[in-house]
């Protein structure tokens, strides 16, 4: 397996005067050198703040092309990067910076105008903390008393030129690839509610994840691409970063909340090669600009008809598609949910260059995919390079059961979360996916169920409803509550608590009303609460007095 700082020790020499990284719409860009060459001094600011190899980094910002450079930096300086992301709630970043043990903190403006703002308070609240460093422009906010000042990036520069007299050449770029099995990245699935589950994944995790893209998704130098999922999850980390990166791509940072405007200005504008996405961007199109056309009498009577009409018809329909995302699309990757089966039976009849993937963070994200042309309908692709699936049942062909896998994708575990890791392992070391799944005679897994409560939100941010659920429980008036999805919105059902005098001291409605205005405070955006339905009987439990979330829509 080729180390994923191998792909990098090729590629950047080789494309040095060729654009990497650029903000959409945005005052940063990177060529492949002035990327490497910010990157050498990024180190030497960590080596200016006292950071040393093995140490933990924070990164916790929007997407951005300086997201790129930090995340990179980290890895090459020999730090391990800790990914956060930038919509959890000030009191979360700082839990989770505290638990991940990390010595330097990253940020974008919007997370430092949420962090506290005075040295004190930061040096009470994160004491193992050497500093925190804007990747607006690498300058340091703050930084812990006692240690040598250091303004930022531009205090380095002349132990710069000192360590590069000619200045930083393509000759100079020699990232280590002798450490496959250290740790690259501890990545939080949610924030720091309960033992939080900060995922440890070594750089052959992430060179594995590399493979199966090459291997599926072959890309070349200066094609380029829209990145607008969370960087900060894996997905949007391997699909839109790391990967097209590593082929010489050139990739757009959306930088803002990628709005349906925003997104089809930029894809018809940069004219990316590959989308990365959830189901909801395509299934929106066809069933706005689509289906309308093709559903009438008369259309569906030509779409199926001899001589060549409907495939006519059918040429039509995919080019108004392609054209849609910029005219030049080769993949078109869906994961997180299945598609609707009207839209993947319309992209398979007009050979739309679609396929969906399956993964988790504990996977670093990629388990199963397949060549475009391959897909078949309602699967989410085979067993990648270097991993095995299988199914926990008695016959994986027609007996659904939990998905397992094992291989180089696999994480090593959950940072300080012992049980949590030992929960998630058989006892002969397969990872249990919480996913429920059947395999077909050609390895193809087709997903059943899902264990799991999380849900996926249209912009692919995950949301774990018992984090929100933990938060209302402990707030007056509600006994237990159960937090579900509807159209896109998050709806919170309370069984309200019967004991007191609520009725008698304030209507339940008006306290619900406060309740959720207070929930919605200590929540990001993504999964802020719609409203608050009262419901009139308890939950129903299974015999363990778990609630039967299935039962609740």
């Amino acid at each position: 397996m080729k180390h994923l700082f191998a792909y990098y020790n090729e590629v950047f020499p080789a494309h040095w005067d060729e654009p990497a990284l650029t903000d959409y719409a945005g005052q940063v860009s990177y060529t492949f050198g002035t990327l490497a060459e910010q990157m050498a001094r990024v180190g030497l600011l960590f080596r200016a703040l006292g950071i040393r190899s093995g140490d933990k980094i924070a990164l916790c910002a929007r997407n951005c092309a300086n997201w790129g450079v930090s995340y990179l930096s980290i890895a090459a300086y020999g730090g391990v990067i800790v990914s956060i992301l930038q919509d959890f709630t000030g009191e979360d970043i700082q839990g989770l910076v505290n638990h991940s043990d990390a010595r330097l903190l990253i940020v974008g403006p919007y997370v430092w105008k949420n962090l506290p703002q005075d040295a004190a308070t930061l040096s009470r609240n994160m004491p193992q903390l050497k500093a925190v460093v804007t990747l607006a422009d690498f300058t340091v906010l703050y930084q812990q008393a006692g240690e040598v000042r250091v303004n930022g990036i531009g205090d380095i520069e002349s132990v710069f030129r000192k360590e590069y007299p000619a200045g930083f050449r393509p000759e100079d770029v020699h990232y280590r690839t002798d450490n496959m099995d250290e740790l690259m990245l501890i990545n939080y699935t949610s924030g720091s509610t309960g033992a939080p589950k900060g995922v440890m994944l070594t750089y052959r995790s992430l060179s594995g994840n590399l493979l199966a893209g090459h291997t599926y998704l072959p890309n070349q130098p200066g094609w380029k691409l829209v990145s607008m999922l969370p960087l900060a999850h894996m997905f949007g980390q391997l699909a839109e970063f790391l990967f097209p990166l590593s082929g010489g791509c050139h990739i757009y940072f959306l930088a803002k909340t990628p709005t349906p405007t925003l997104l089809m200005k930029a894809f018809a504008e940069v004219h990316p090669y590959m989308i990365v996405t959830v189901p909801l961007v395509i299934e929106k199109i066809c069933k706005r600009s689509v289906f309308p056309i093709i559903n009438g009498a008369m259309m569906r009577r030509l779409w199926n008809a001899p001589f060549g009409i409907g495939r006519i018809i059918k040429r039509k329909v995919k080019k108004k598609l392609l054209d849609a995302f910029g005219g030049r699309l080769r993949y078109f990757i869906v994961g997180g949910a299945a598609v609707n089966p009207e839209v993947e039976e319309l992209l398979l009849d007009i050979h739309f260059p679609f396929v969906v993937g399956y993964g988790m963070t504990e996977c670093g994200p990629l388990i199963g995919g397949c060549y475009v042309k391959e897909f078949v309908a309602r699967s989410a692709g085979h067993a990648l390079p270097g991993n095995e699936v299988r199914i926990d049942s008695e016959d994986p062909l027609h007996t659904v059961g939990e998905i397992l896998v094992k291989g180089d994708n696999v994480m090593t575990g959950y940072y300080k979360n012992p049980e949590g890791t030992r929960q998630v392992f058989t006892e002969d070391g397969w990872l249990r996916t919480g996913d429920l799944g059947l395999l077909d005679e050609r390895g193809n897994i087709f997903i059943k169920g899902r264990n799991k409560n999380m849900i996926l939100s249209s912009t692919g941010q995950n949301i774990y409803p018992e984090e929100i659920e933990d938060k209302l429980n402990n707030m007056e008036g509600v006994a237990e509550s159960v937090v579900v999805e509807r159209e896109g919105k998050l709806v919170a059902l309370v069984f309200p608590d019967q004991q007191g005098e609520l009725n008698f001291r304030q209507p339940l409605a008006e306290l619900m009303r406060e309740n959720l205005k207070r929930l919605n405070d200590r929540l990001p955006k993504y999964s802020q609460i719609l409203k608050i339905e009262l419901q009139e009987k308890e939950f129903e439990k299974t015999p363990k007095k778990s609630i039967k979330r299935f039962l609740y829509k």
